[in-house]
């Protein structure tokens, strides 16, 4: 286990990077400018998933494995909103519809419409599967 520590006049406390990675005078910098991008990206995720319409707030179960599952649930969530956010992006633009009202949308059409036999056949034929 190597450490690396930054510390900079105008902050309170300093960051510390942990890794296994060995440390030298040419890393050094590159570590820890990537590990301050690395907390940074993360650090915003926790913030989305808590603030953000994701319900990561408290335990919903006492039982470590149904916690798990919840918490990898909203990871995932929240990994395909990213996905739509980006893909949206230049559709939204272009219908002056803010995203949050998109997403509401399509929230609330998760919970009100129903799919088709027809809805479902596309479905079958766009995705395939195989059992190993």
């Amino acid at each position: 286990m190597n450490v690396a520590e930054y510390v900079q006049s105008d902050m309170k406390y300093p960051f510390v990077f942990i890794t296994n990675m060995s440390i030298t005078r040419r890393n050094c910098e590159q570590l820890i400018l990537d590990g301050r991008r690395r907390w940074k990206i993360e650090n915003e995720g926790f913030n989305e998933q808590k603030n953000h319409g994701f319900g990561l707030s408290h335990m919903f179960s006492e039982n470590y494995t149904a916690m798990k599952n919840h918490y990898f649930l909203i990871q995932i969530g929240h990994m395909i909103s990213q996905f739509l956010e980006m893909g949206l992006r230049r559709l939204t633009s272009l219908a002056k519809v803010p995203t949050r009202i998109l997403f509401d949308n399509v929230k609330e059409s998760f919970l009100t419409v129903s799919l088709t036999e027809s809805d479902t056949y596309s479905i079958m034929r766009l995705t395939h599967y195989r059992l190993l």
